[in-house]
């Protein structure tokens, strides 16, 4: 399909796909416990009206935002291309994660619905009873349930005109490193990044391949990745439940060999779980030779992992050759490089760890550095620039710095959003001139990115720059520790004269184990710490399973792990610490909510007047 064939905006793609292949499957909707649903692309456009028609029933219209709340696949997808096709600005959110943190989750919500303007949250059954409190604040006007949409509403004026500049949607940042900021994608932005992903990047053929994700729907990779883009090019979908993958890591695998997937997308954790839960039996009755993409993104991607995924499930027919590294950012509407295999590889660079602390990737050759702390740092070439995208690395005046010096990553293209939702300050801080400037520490070899970490992440103890994803690889090696359930930070304690490192890490398993255990875990991290970054911890916390804070995303949450060491709060949040406080707290928040949706519906019958009088809004 040549640019000029592309549909210029996500409702076009809508109404174009229908058009084009209306018998054709579209999407696929999986639960283990009932039957697949799926939808031709004609079904899914007269659902997505009927969606359109049933939120300007609730009194909204172009441009109004909607905050989507909504676990259900199925329901969110099609809301979320009703309000698309229907001029609106969903606003999605990720639901409730774990019990021990609902009061800071309805914070949450109540922070990115009342700093986008949304006039309705709309809501599912399952957790409406926590986020009535939303009406109590003032954050919104109405709180509606998707299951009670008036799908039968009358369709006349519900597909307005949308021009490639409008507002598609606000993707909030999943707040690794600072509070949620909403990212204003336009309809433009994601035609752009779409043709990129499908043609230059996957190369996808809509009668050969198809696409099979567990990934949330209210993150861009698998809202953008899986919903949208597929659109564009026509390739079939099959979404599975997130949580299913979260019980059974295998089901996805399970899945991948039942609906004969072609391309799928998954962060690095994701790979080395399915890896280590699968069984032989299992491997053995899998048929994935059909897999030619294995895309992986969205954190810090190890090596290993992709191989260790490989060799393990060689025998259910997986190749290296489908591995794809990539990189990319919500700013950046979702992909910014791609990296394919070459001649059956993964692509990667080895450098020596004392030159990349010193802001260089010096190729590693054995013997050739006389400093004791030098070893080999292997990292993954995540590509070149998507077509009709750049790439560049630039130093903190701005300047762009030559290949294998280790600057910040920099990106510019259709691609690239307008910036942040009625924040103008943080607009400014990121976008300067026609280049996003990412965050993310890196360096550029031929064309090709290296991406090294965050730049507000960044460890310098006695003036020595370490990256915390290379100290917390090493660590979750160390038997006793969860893996991908490391952080590590540097923080000045009072009785310091300079930074330390600390390092925190989930102990493995449910149980606390046995205090000279836990000694011997302590002991273990500080010797492979000391022996292979050559840094001493201050402070090794070994903490429940689960109670590391992590975003909506899975990414880890350094800053907010510091703040909870430096208060004494480590492990007090998270499944891992769902007692009975934390079921209190719920109770309390349901009460809370119930009781904000009794008064607003009490306050929505009274007269205009005396609900003037009262100072609520209708709803």
């Amino acid at each position: 399909m040549s640019r000029s064939e592309w549909s210029e905006t996500v409702a076009d793609a809508i109404r174009d796909a229908a058009e084009r292949r209306p018998t054709h499957n579209c999407f696929t909707f999986a639960d283990p416990r009932e039957a697949d649903r799926s939808y031709t692309y004609a079904e899914m456009l007269d659902a997505v009206r009927a969606r359109a028609a049933a939120l300007y029933a609730l009194g909204l219209r172009k441009g109004d935002r909607v905050a989507l709340v909504v676990p259900g696949a199925e329901d969110f997808v099609l809301t979320f291309l009703g309000a698309v096709i229907g001029g609106l600005v969903p606003v999605p959110m990720y639901p409730p994660l774990a019990l021990g943190k609902v009061d800071s989750y309805v914070k949450n919500v109540e922070h990115i619905v009342t700093s986008s303007g949304a006039k309705v949250l709309l809501v599912s059954k399952v957790v409406r009873p926590i986020l009535g409190s939303a009406l109590e604040s003032g954050a919104v006007e109405k709180l509606a349930l998707v299951e009670s949409l008036d799908l039968a509403a009358p369709r006349a004026g519900t597909e307005p005109a949308i021009a490639a500049s409008d507002l598609c949607f606000l993707q909030y940042t999943s707040g690794s490193t600072s509070a949620p900021k909403g990212v204003c994608v336009t309809h433009g932005n994601l035609a752009a990044n779409a043709f990129v992903i499908m043609n230059g990047g996957l190369g996808t053929n809509p009668d050969t391949d198809r696409g099979v994700s567990w990934l949330p729907l209210y993150h861009d990779m698998g809202l953008i990745g899986f919903v949208i883009s597929p659109l564009f090019k026509n390739v079939p979908i099959t979404f599975l439940p997130t949580l299913e993958f979260v019980k059974r890591p295998p089901y996805w695998l399970e899945m991948l060999h039942k609906h004969k997937a072609t391309i799928t997308f998954a962060p690095n954790f994701a790979y080395a779980l399915a890896a280590r839960r699968a069984k032989e039996s299992e491997i053995a009755a899998w048929d994935l030779s059909r897999m030619r993409v294995l895309g992986c993104g969205a954190e810090p991607i190890q090596p290993g992992t992709l191989r260790g995924f490989v060799d393990r499930l060689a025998p259910a027919g997986i190749s290296v050759k489908a591995l794809l590294p990539c990189y990319g950012m919500a700013e950046a509407t979702l992909a910014m490089a791609f990296a394919h295999s070459q001649g059956g590889a993964l692509r990667t660079d080895a450098v020596d760890a004392a030159a990349l602390r010193d802001g260089e990737a010096r190729p590693w050759v054995e013997g050739s550095s006389d400093d004791e702390d030098s070893r080999r740092v292997e990292i993954v070439n995540c590509g070149p620039a998507l077509p009709g995208h750049a790439l560049s690395v630039r130093d903190p005046e701005g300047n762009v710095v030559a290949d294998r010096v280790i600057g910040e990553l920099c990106f510019k293209g259709p691609s690239v959003t307008p910036g942040y939702y009625n924040n103008p300050e943080a607009t400014a801080g990121s976008y300067k001139g026609e280049w996003l400037h990412s965050g993310d520490l890196g360096y550029m070899v031929d064309g090709d990115v290296f991406v090294c970490g965050r730049v507000k992440d960044m460890i310098i103890i006695h003036g020595r720059n370490y990256y915390p994803q290379d100290i917390e690889w090493q660590v979750q090696e160390v038997e006793g520790v969860r893996k991908g359930a490391v952080v590590a930070f540097a923080c000045q304690p009072e009785s310091e004269s300079s930074e330390q490192l600390v390092v925190v890490a989930e102990w493995a398993g449910k149980e606390k184990p046995a205090d000279e255990v836990l000694t011997r875990i302590e002991k273990a991290i500080n010797d492979v710490v000391q022996t292979e970054i050559g840094l001493r911890p201050w402070k090794v916390a070994l903490i429940p399973a689960g109670t590391i804070p992590k975003t909506s995303s899975g990414k880890l949450q350094r800053r907010k792990t510091k703040e909870q060491f430096e208060h004494g709060a480590l492990g007090l949040e998270g499944p891992g610490t769902e007692s009975l406080g934390a079921k209190a707290a719920v109770a309390k928040q349901m009460a809370r909510s119930y009781t904000a949706i009794a008064k607003n519906e009490v306050m929505s019958r009274l007269p205009d007047p005396v609900r003037a009088f009262f100072g609520r809004k209708k709803s």
